[in-house]
């Protein structure tokens, strides 16, 4: 029986078809995200011709199992890259990146390319968005040692993918973007959610058979999440996620997934003339501008995967002269800081809530983890009394609604690295106090508070 074709309209952002188009998608609810795709029909036989003979899958007990060098990887020498990976490329393994446009990703990789190649590893850098002679000139610049000795493809067909690493059999192979590729067998256009779902499939099918280390490039969305459908990171094997303002010079590499190392590790780079530079050291380069005696300024140290870092958390706060107080934050949930002031207001007696409130973190960090609670709500306090924080002092802390402190995870590896950097105090929750080793305590004089009231005046006194 043929097959038959049809106008469908599908989802571009959680892949759901609908029959006749919609300003909104009824499954998700994303605005104008439906797209016009032809989809073919099968009929029941399976299409035209006799289908090929499925050979069943048996069962197999985990000893018997041959790794066949699944657990081999390749160090591209790029420290922060590897330690997101967890410690280089895996054969075999699929690697899903995204970023928004200009945030360095290509930069990154093509580093990382040359790297491999100066070391004898074959690697393949496809790309459908720029010409070969294009990420010759950016690749030379960037990294002029073992640049010559990676292999580019400049194809928007995924035939033309496939041929080459079936053919030049490289060990690495990026993808830049996995949108621009588009199968021959759909007549839909690249980027289109039949055409994400067809390349993605067939590609992590090419590196899991030829045991090639595969990293997709992909789009991201307005809102900052990884563009297509979200089966496409089911898919993979760890999906990593390049981020940074454009008015800022370093950059965060963040692991959401990874099925071959630890997860929400981050690396941090800089970018520089010649490139990406590694920062091994990121809380030396956070704080380093940090202004002196001044109100509304506090350090909090995070936990960024394994590694503590140091940020610097401001606040201002100023009278509402323009009708409704106003709420702006950069690098912190907006809902977060709602929440803080709310308790502030209830429970600590401090009247903020007809104050617009501005709360930063410096450098343009991205911080959504609760230990920022207590930083953000003491530079609020300090920035509304014009008192400033003292320069050695460190807080860090989960606020719950009821105006209490609560512990956050691992507070040794936070109060060590205050001390690392010359913090002699730190402001925390009484039951991390507990936590901490009797060599930690003496790193620093830790002060503990049980509830927010408390902090506030231990660190304001």
């Amino acid at each position: 029986m043929s097959a038959k074709s049809k106008l469908v309209y599908a989802c571009a952002e959680c892949g759901a078809a609908s029959p006749r188009w919609h300003g909104r998608c009824p499954t998700c609810g994303a605005w104008n995200s439906l797209h016009e795709e032809v989809h073919r029909e099968v009929g029941k036989k399976g299409g035209v011709g006799k289908s090929a003979p499925v050979r069943a899958a048996k069962s197999l007990a985990l000893g018997e199992v041959v790794a066949d060098g699944g657990g081999e990887r390749w160090p591209t020498g790029i420290a922060e890259l590897d330690r997101v990976l967890g410690g280089g490329f895996v054969r075999g393994g699929v690697v899903l990146l995204g970023g928004d446009p200009g945030v360095g990703k290509s930069t990154l990789l093509l580093q990382a390319l040359a790297a491999l190649a100066k070391d004898g590893v074959p690697v393949l850098y496809a790309t459908g968005e720029e010409s070969a002679s294009q990420v010759a000139l950016r690749a030379r610049r960037l990294a002029p040692d073992g640049v010559d000795s990676v292999r580019v493809l400049a194809s928007t067909e995924l035939d033309d993918v496939v041929r080459s690493v079936e053919e030049d059999k490289p060990c690495v192979v990026v993808v830049d973007s996995v949108q621009t590729l588009r199968s021959s067998g759909l007549e839909s256009s690249p980027g289109t959610v039949s055409q994400l779902r067809e390349v993605s499939a067939r590609l992590i099918d090419l590196a899991k058979r030829t045991n090639v280390a595969l990293v997709l490039v992909g789009h991201v969305t307005k809102d900052g999440g990884l563009a297509g459908p979200k089966v496409l990171e089911h898919l993979v094997d760890a999906v990593l996620a390049f981020e940074g303002e454009r008015e800022h010079a370093f950059r965060v590499l963040r692991a959401s997934k990874n099925r071959f190392g630890p997860a929400s590790e981050v690396g941090v780079f800089e970018m520089a003339q010649d490139g990406l530079v590694e920062v091994p050291d990121p809380s030396a380069m956070f704080l380093r501008e940090r202004p002196r005696d001044a109100a509304g300024s506090v350090v909090v140290p995070l936990l960024e995967g394994t590694r503590p870092v140091l940020v610097e958390v401001q606040a201002l706060v100023a009278p509402a002269v323009y009708g409704a107080a106003r709420r702006v934050t950069s690098g912190v949930d907006t809902n977060r800081v709602a929440i803080l002031l709310a308790v502030l207001d209830r429970k600590v007696g401090l009247h903020v809530l007809d104050q617009d409130v501005f709360v930063s973190t410096a450098g343009g960090v991205r911080a959504p983890e609760r230990a920022l609670d207590l930083g953000v709500a003491l530079a609020i306090v300090s920035s509304f009394r014009q008192r400033p924080v003292p320069p050695t002092l460190g807080a860090f802390g989960e606020v719950g609604l009821a105006g209490e402190l609560r512990t956050v995870g691992r507070p040794g590896a936070r109060v060590r690295e205050l001390a690392k950097f010359g913090y002699t105090r730190v402001v925390l929750p009484r039951t991390a106090l507990e936590q901490l080793t009797a060599e930690e305590r003496k790193l620093v004089d830790p002060v503990a508070a049980a509830t927010l009231a408390e902090a506030i005046e231990s660190a304001l006194e």
